[in-house]
């Protein structure tokens, strides 16, 4: 009499179970070991009625991946082992206990029934995903420029894509690369406000890759793999912040490369940050990178002087308060080195007006800032005389050795002789030199007449005293 036994509340014959078993061990052999165990391993045998097999997956997610991946080859298998099998039903059943339990007791973990209840409970308790979205992070209060145009524009249609009924995919990922505090972050929330507002039904996961990383362990812990994967591979939007994080981690970017993959098989946008381009990503397999670089990659280059302006303008605005232009100019010129600490900077400035009571001028900013200022400070040289006077006059850095007599042209050319000789050791010959070779009288020229004209033209006072704060800070 042919042995008998139930598994998920079905009877299944040990024949059955036999060639079920073959055929497992078959296909394991043909997709590998990490395929067989993403993706096989849940996979049970229900029943097999005259010419037709029923296995059954845990979730409906698996049960859709298995019927469009390995359906076909499953069944062919299956009929080598029995021919009068022809059909093959993959149906949702939730997976019986003690057969997780054997299965993962090789992989170092504990049966469920040696869990502590608090684990357990931690298991059950379904933790919030997406990470929380600044509410400042929008499209509208993104500051364009030409450093930052094109990843501004790739998220934008990326986020009313994701919000169309129709929802067809412009680019998949998209990658958004850049240095520290350049407008990524900024980017990505914008796009999660954007489908949020105008598609509310949207499923939208966004999180750093670090947490990511957190899930996936956790997921392995509490033996919960499954609904890990159902959880990220049914949304609508991903986006993964920092994917950089998970360089050397293999676990982990296996699993992220399967996620990667349903996800767009299924037509699902994705959006991932980086501090580099896909293929400047070290510690990250070649097919990794290879994937990150499918859809668009787009970078945020360092932010101008006019970018900078106009981001300072913005938040002065969202924050309420007046500060004078000439502060403005002093912080867009000398903090360059990334939007946060502008806007830190500002912030310094704001809560300094409020609390003290006094109003800003280029000197109490000087002094409140003096240690970011200090951490900024760099020799001065002409060359980069000439270049911020070339630049604070809107004239081409060219002009600055021309012959050319215009005023316009000749006198920030005395500008910047007499900031040269204030500024730095160089001698009258040496700075004539760097001046389209010059004789050194001229020099002596240009530092007399600014010298002149500063006791009379307050504009120009203010000028040179911005210059030389910007260039001595």
């Amino acid at each position: 009499m042919e042995a008998v036994y139930r598994n998920h509340g079905e009877t299944v014959s040990s024949t059955s179970e036999s060639e079920w078993n073959r055929v497992l061990n078959q296909l394991k052999g043909e997709v590998g070991e990490t395929a067989f165990r993403s993706w096989l391993r849940p996979i049970s045998v229900q029943r097999v009625d005259g010419d037709q097999a029923v296995i059954a997956a845990p979730t409906r997610f698996l049960r859709d991946w298995v019927a469009t991946h390995y359906a076909d080859r499953l069944l062919a298998l299956w009929r080598a082992e029995n021919q009068r099998v022809t059909r093959l039903s993959i149906v949702v059943s939730a997976p019986a206990a003690p057969a997780l339990a054997v299965a993962d007791e090789a992989d170092g973990f504990r049966r469920p029934g040696s869990e502590p209840a608090a684990a357990l409970d931690a298991a059950d308790d379904k933790a919030q995903l997406s990470a929380p979205l600044d509410p400042r992070f929008t499209f509208a209060n993104f500051v364009v420029g030409k450093p930052n145009e094109l990843a501004h524009a790739a998220a934008r249609r990326v986020a009313e894509a994701c919000a169309d009924p129709a929802h067809i995919v412009p680019f998949n990922p998209l990658f958004l690369y850049g240095g520290v505090g350049l407008g990524k972050t900024h980017l990505m929330h914008a796009i999660a406000w954007h489908v949020r507002q105008h598609a509310c039904d949207r499923k939208v996961i966004y999180l750093s890759a670090e947490k990511f990383m957190y899930q996936f362990i956790r997921a392995l812990r509490f033996k919960s793999t499954m609904d890990f994967k159902e959880q990220f591979r049914s949304v609508d939007l991903l986006m993964i912040d920092d994917v950089q994080f998970i360089s050397g981690k293999d676990s982990t970017q296996e699993e992220f490369f399967h996620t990667f993959n349903a996800l767009v098989d299924q037509n699902r946008q994705i959006v991932i940050s980086a501090d580099k381009s896909p293929s400047d990503l070290e510690g990250l397999e070649e097919r990794m990178r290879s994937r990150l670089g499918w859809g668009l990659v787009a970078d945020l280059h360092p932010t101008t002087y006019e970018l900078r302006l106009g981001i300072l303008h913005s938040k002065a605005e969202q924050a309420g308060i007046r500060i004078p232009q000439k502060v403005m100019e002093f912080l867009a010129h000398k903090i360059t080195s990334n939007v946060r600490e502008l806007e830190g900077a500002l912030n310094r400035i704001a809560a300094h007006m409020q609390l003290v009571g006094r109003d800003i001028t280029l000197e109490s900013a000087q002094e409140v800032l003096h240690d970011l200022l200090r951490s900024n400070m760099r020799r001065v040289t002409i060359d980069e005389i000439q270049r911020r006077v070339a630049e604070h006059y809107n004239i081409r850095l060219s002009e600055m050795t021309s012959d050319r007599r215009a005023r316009a042209v000749a006198r920030p050319r005395q500008v910047a002789m007499y900031l040269a000789k204030q500024l730095t050791t160089r001698s009258l010959p040496e700075i004539g030199r760097k001046f389209g070779g010059r004789d050194h009288t001229t020099v002596m020229h240009a530092v007399r007449k600014i010298e002149e004209l500063m006791l009379t033209d307050a504009g120009l006072a203010e000028d040179v005293e911005l210059l030389r704060r910007m260039l001595q800070s």
